[in-house]
């Protein structure tokens, strides 16, 4: 797909992924017009396979003389389904581990939730369409508890990261999280670890059922995943970049009546913790690329923020692996992208002074942190 990203196409690929969301638009023009390989290589970029594949199946129910005008190939379309019934089995066996893993973690004494990925795939018109990922579980534990918890009961990585711990059940990732996050700016981590402390409680006990009877989960409320799921998108966005899988999952966090609810108590909350720039570029990119509605935003449109961050994105693709810009930071071994991360996060100082002058500095800490508490 061209980098220079044509705004006809790319309209096109938007048009096609609100009627995915289940926007009950005329999508006329768009069969007519799209070309089904680059939906597909855009899908396959920004991890979305699996939702595509669901509007696809749609418009065959729905559109299917004007399909024939334009068919999707036989082999594409068999490749792509495969896809998505790979994704299916994925999220059943992801989704079954997190239901055994909250199980044994509440059984064991431990206040927990699982954090994004299964809880956010719930919120999804199909939940089996989502792409899955590691299992992310906030354990309510002092981080020497748990280190000493985990290691009697999982096989650990080497070493430990700051805000979580790295091991895998049956094969599934799982990162068990001392606090959900971070941020690099020291004085706004401050400010957001306090307000994790401050509404813990109430996320270990909003239990949910998953999918098909396989278990229950603990997952955070709409009010927690506001605030909580647009700093993991700020962090990640310095960090490797972001891709239009994390972008919908925030969409269907923002755009429920909850949210609307409380919207003046999330934009003070957003102001204390420094997010209200990112936060109106996230709502350009949901707004312009998903079709969320102005009254649905939860801050004010900042255009010249959300291009930017609309670029990246379209760029760099699913957690910035297909970065094709600054020397292909995320496929570099760790000496090279450590000055590109730096020379990429200098172009974004302007924008976000505070974050971005205190990535490389948070990241060199980090670096020599783990290193002392190896394990």
């Amino acid at each position: 797909m061209s980098e220079l990203f044509d705004f006809a196409i790319m309209s096109e690929l938007f048009d096609f992924l609100k009627y995915c969301q289940g926007a009950k638009s005329d999508v006329n023009k768009v069969i007519a017009g799209i070309d089904w390989q680059m939906l597909y290589s855009f899908a396959f970029k920004q991890a979305l396979l699996g939702l595509c594949f669901d509007g696809i199946e749609r418009l065959g129910k729905e559109y299917p003389e004007e399909l024939k005008l334009n068919p999707i190939g036989r082999e594409l379309l068999m490749t792509w389904m495969g896809k998505a019934q790979q994704i299916r089995r994925q999220n059943m066996k992801v989704n079954a581990e997190a239901g055994k893993l909250f199980s044994m973690l509440r059984e064991d004494g431990f206040r927990c939730c699982i954090l994004k990925g299964q809880g956010n795939a719930l919120m999804y018109p199909n939940p089996y369409s989502r792409t899955p990922g590691d299992i992310d579980v906030w354990v309510n534990a002092s981080r020497e508890y748990l280190t000493e918890y985990a290691k009697c009961h999982f096989k650990l990585e080497d070493d430990i990261r700051f805000h979580h711990l790295e091991t895998t059940l049956d094969g599934v990732p799982v990162e068990l999280h001392f606090f959900p996050g971070i941020m690099n700016n020291p004085i706004y981590n401050a400010r957001l670890q306090k307000w994790f402390k401050r509404n813990a409680d109430l996320q270990c006990s909003n239990v949910v059922s998953l999918p098909d009877g396989i278990g229950e989960i603990a997952i955070p409320t709409t009010a927690f995943n506001v605030v909580y799921q647009l700093t993991h998108l700020y962090h990640h966005f310095f960090d490797e970049g972001i891709g239009m899988r994390q972008i919908i999952d925030y969409y269907y966090v923002v755009n429920n009546d909850e949210s609307l609810g409380i919207r003046d108590t999330l934009q003070r909350e957003l102001k204390h913790l420094g997010l209200w720039k990112f936060a109106g570029a996230v709502m350009y990119v949901l707004h312009e690329a998903l079709g969320l509605s102005e009254e649905t935003l939860i801050a004010p449109i900042d255009e010249k923020r959300g291009k930017l961050l609309l670029a990246e994105i379209l760029n760099g693709g699913n957690f910035g692996k297909h970065f094709t810009k600054y020397g292909h930071f995320t496929q570099q071994g760790m000496a090279k992208k450590y000055f590109l991360k730096i020379w990429r996060n200098m172009h974004f100082v302007r924008y976000y002074p505070a974050e971005s002058l205190s990535e490389p500095i948070f990241r060199t800490w980090h670096f020599f942190w783990r290193f002392k508490h190896r394990m």
